[in-house]
């Protein structure tokens, strides 16, 4: 079958101000990880306005929309929990009421990350109006707590829904771009014990943040050495927090901990980064205890799924059949070559491809450093970009299988 690919760019643009519509009513509805019930509400309204085959709301709280009824199953997600807004007075617009004009829509959530959500719900409108189903199902989720605990919501698809797809378009930011790949990261905590006493006689105790003061000076210099890799780029740590305990200001800390966020390139395993800071002569003097964080917090629906905190680094070959089928995609949409470029920041590919071997290619709309920021926004032409390119991939995949 031939793809009329000037056909659905135009109907992309038709759709573009039901997307902007769609896409703020998202922003309106805070949905910070584990409160994302009424956000999924709202999705699984627009998926039965534009027509998908099948609806699910999984016992973790995820949404599953289906499109077709084909063998080949391709998966498109976008987590659609946010982070909080932070500071209100770094804001010049109200987070959730949102803003737009004639470019742009501003909010929490725009380009991190229900842009993506608009995106997809309309591509399978597209995919509906111009009769472009086929050997192939479209699975489009809408996936909880990721940014509590990225990964987390395909490990319970994959692991107890047993859904397997032969690959999945993560619509994460990407201006547009096409992203294979991304460092993986792991939380780590390290634990130092001390004895308390008298601040006035402080030689008679054993002060814990003295001894940490000692381990971060050589966690610093750990973090210039670390591995690097020529396409995901360096290995990083940092010290993210703090903690401690005394029985007052007037006396000798009995404990300290730090926790570290550590990134991790190709080639670095979370065995490995444990291990290279046990081996520190601080940690070593001091006795430290160095573990990774688990996460068991409850999804919105009570679900707990609990999980060691370690994301894997993964990255998708450039020969693979899935970045030529985005790339065609691309360059038949709009009759240019696409950017191929990777993430900077972790996405649910951790669990997908990371920990499950189930190739992930990265397109969505919005920017990175949107991300987490105040006054985030995405743009409207990044919407409509994105849903012509997600109407068009599957059967794109499907030609390039036949290569």
């Amino acid at each position: 079958m031939a793809i009329p690919f000037s056909e659905v760019l135009a109907k992309a643009e038709e759709y573009k101000a039901d997307m902007t519509k769609f896409l703020r009513d998202m922003i309106a509805i805070p949905s910070e990880s584990c409160d994302e019930e009424k956000v999924v509400l709202r999705i699984k309204e627009e998926m039965e306005k534009v027509g998908f085959d099948k609806i699910e709301i999984d016992p973790m709280g995820n949404i599953l929309g289906y499109i077709g009824h084909g063998p080949h199953l391709i998966a498109m997600d976008a987590h659609i929990d946010t982070v909080g807004v932070g500071n209100l007075d770094n804001w010049t617009f109200d987070p959730y009421i949102g803003m737009e004009d004639d470019e742009v829509i501003g909010g929490r959530g725009t380009s991190d990350q229900e842009g993506g959500m608009a995106s997809m719900v309309y591509a399978g409108k597209i995919i509906k109006d111009l009769g472009l189903e086929g050997e192939y199902t479209l699975l489009v989720t809408g996936t909880v707590q990721e940014e509590d605990c990225d990964g987390l919501c395909w490990q319970y698809i994959i692991e107890q829904s047993k859904i397997r797809p032969e690959f999945v378009v993560s619509t994460e930011p990407t201006d547009c771009q096409i992203y294979r790949g991304q460092r993986g990261r792991m939380e780590i905590r390290i634990d130092v014990p001390g004895i308390s006493c008298h601040g006035s006689a402080p030689e008679r105790g054993d002060n814990a943040i003295f001894k940490m003061g000692h381990i971060l000076g050589e966690v610093e210099i750990l973090a210039n050495n670390l591995g690097d890799d020529a396409f995901l780029g360096k290995g990083t740590l940092t010290v993210s927090e703090i903690f401690y305990t005394s029985p007052s200001r007037c006396a000798v800390a009995d404990s300290c901990a730090v926790s570290i966020d550590r990134r991790l390139t190709w080639g670095e395993s979370w065995e490995g980064a444990l291990e290279e800071i046990r081996a520190l002569p601080a940690v070593q003097k001091a006795k430290g205890v160095v573990s990774m964080y688990e996460y068991d917090r409850p999804s919105y629906t009570g679900l707990v799924y609990p999980t060691e905190c370690f994301f894997p680094t993964w990255k998708i070959d450039s020969e693979h059949v899935v970045t030529k089928a985005l790339e065609s995609s691309f360059e038949l949409l709009f009759d240019k070559k696409a950017v191929v470029d990777k993430w900077t920041f972790s996405t649910n590919g951790v669990s997908i491809m990371g920990r499950h071997g189930i190739p992930v290619i990265g397109f969505g709309p919005g920017k990175e450093p949107e991300a987490h920021a105040p006054d985030e926004k995405t743009w409207k032409d990044h919407l409509v970009k994105c849903a012509a390119m997600y109407a068009v991939i599957p059967m794109m995949y499907l030609e390039q299988l036949k290569k």
